[in-house]
């Protein structure tokens, strides 16, 4: 009897011995499954409160030095810190590099962090076969639907690594496929320097790119095939466009990379056959390389399909992820947050550099005229992404030139298929940059006006605060600093305060 009370005590404690094994091997991993967020959380947050004077970031993934993560400063900045000031510096209005809604990110930091485990989405392909994200598909056409800028019922949708890649591959699809007849690829002066370049890169046998659209406004019936490209607004000079060329023997590819609230009124969702839209401009995360095509046809649809499957073989899960997480923040309160600080910061950008031009005869900007916006269901002032700048002074030949003599440096009008006596200015760069654009161009504009070598800083705001408030001296300053120009400006078209000052 002793030894069967022996033997139940062994199993006993054995049984006792292998549950609680088990139940520690449980714990520790669901405690590790739990804490490997918090770790990825706390290592960004730790890199992200780096102090880089407002002048400059860290990155998870930028130089690390004697162990620390080193700042990336802006263009004209330096030190440890970001906070030394190069005055000789350039000050680059090339790039369209949207950094001027870095802000916005920042103050919503928390609701657009992904964190992506090691095991997450290792597949080619979703659990369906396809390379795209449905989730990610239905957010996109939620998205137009909310603008109001495209129409999405009915019709494909198709990812690609920005609009670049999706430019090409619709040229692709439309082309006729036939090298004794190459399709003629056109579009209308200024354009977009990446239509010409990579056509002519690629080299294809099936189409060429031949200029300017209005060469064969008149002669397409007798030379053949023809793919008219059209961007609106315009990239360089913010014109709402429309296709030139008609007929069955024109294919068009309709580039609606700016057509957001940021840049443009929105007058009506575009209905076109083939539609491009790229997240960078959308959102600003041009480094995500994500944009997306909006087709009726669907041979169209398959030939583009097919030239994504043998390029890329679809866009990296990590990118739609991320993608998705921003589009659910940028349409909180039905978009309005986002667009509207977008709008205000482009259109106060617009203000102060029309205002520095308006004292000019040496140089003129585009003209744009408020339209009435569906989305903001209000007639709203211009915000577009680029000043189209010409030298007026016949002499002036190289308005390049003229600008390097103070630092400045824009895309020469010449790659846009114009004269070089015009210049692309980028105004959707990070404040910094633009700060720095406006006074040097205040410098050019007070040279030419009455010698001085620098213009008075209370001539920016002629007009956008009231008599005693430009009656401070250096005014300009005390705006840029604690932004009263756009409180006085938000009061003056009856918005709400800014969610900075709530």
């Amino acid at each position: 009897m002793a030894k069967i009370t022996s033997f139940k005590y062994t199993i006993f404690l054995s049984c006792s011995s292998i549950l609680n094994l088990l139940f520690f091997s449980h714990y520790l991993h669901g405690g590790m499954e739990q804490s490997y967020t918090k770790n990825a959380a706390a290592e960004a947050e730790a890199v992200a409160a780096i102090s880089c004077s407002g002048h400059g970031r860290a990155f998870l993934d930028g130089s690390i030095l004697h162990g620390k993560h080193v700042c990336e400063c802006d263009a004209c900045y330096g030190g440890p810190d970001c906070s030394d000031f190069l005055p000789d510096c350039i000050a680059d209005a090339d790039s369209g590099d949207p950094m001027f809604l870095e802000p916005f990110w920042r103050k919503h930091a928390a609701s657009s962090t992904i964190v992506l485990p090691g095991w997450h989405r290792m597949s080619y392909e979703f659990n369906d076969g396809s390379l795209i994200s449905k989730e990610l598909e239905t957010q996109i056409r939620k998205l137009h639907a909310v603008i109001g800028n495209a129409v999405t019922d009915g019709r494909f949708i198709i990812f690609g690594a920005g609009a670049t890649q999706l430019l090409h591959a619709a040229v692709h699809a439309l082309s006729s496929n036939d090298p004794s007849s190459p399709t003629i690829v056109v579009a209308s002066t200024p354009y977009y320097p990446v239509y010409r370049e990579q056509t002519e890169f690629f080299n294809s046998e099936d189409y060429k790119f031949k200029g300017d659209t209005s060469l064969y406004k008149n002669e397409r019936d007798s030379q053949g095939n023809f793919i008219e490209l059209v961007t609106s607004p315009n990239n360089p000079d913010g014109q709402l466009k429309k296709a030139v060329l008609q007929g069955p023997s024109v294919k068009t590819i309709h580039d609606l990379a700016y057509y957001w609230p940021h840049y443009t009124p929105i007058p009506a969702p575009a209905d076109e056959d083939l539609m491009i839209f790229t997240l960078s401009k959308l959102t600003g995360h041009g480094g995500s390389r994500f944009g997306w095509a909006i087709l009726k046809d669907e041979t169209v649809y398959q030939r583009m399909l097919i030239y994504m499957s043998l390029s890329t073989y679809g866009v990296p899960r990590e990118t739609q992820l991320r993608v998705l997480k921003l589009l659910k923040v940028a349409l909180e309160r039905e978009g309005k947050e986002m667009f509207d600080f977008g709008y205000k910061t482009m259109r106060n950008r617009w203000r102060k550099l029309s205002e520095t031009m308006s004292m000019s005869k040496r140089f003129s900007i585009q003209e744009l005229e408020p339209k009435r916006c569906s989305f903001h269901q209000k007639v709203r002032e211009p915000s577009p992404a680029f000043a189209w700048l010409k030298c007026e002074r016949e002499e002036d030949n190289d308005c390049n030139a003229v600008l390097n003599s103070v630092n400045v440096t824009g895309r020469d009008g010449s790659l846009f298929g114009d004269e070089s006596r015009y210049v692309r200015l980028s105004l959707v760069k990070c404040e910094d940059d633009f700060d720095l654009l406006l006074k040097r161009m205040q410098i050019l504009v007070s040279e030419e006006n009455d010698s001085t070598k620098i213009m008075p800083q209370n001539k920016t705001t002629v007009n956008l605060s009231s008599p005693r408030l430009n009656a401070c001296s250096n005014w300009d300053h005390v705006t840029s600093k604690f932004h009263l120009e756009e409180l006085t400006t938000d009061i003056r078209d009856g918005a709400t305060m800014p969610a900075y000052l709530q």
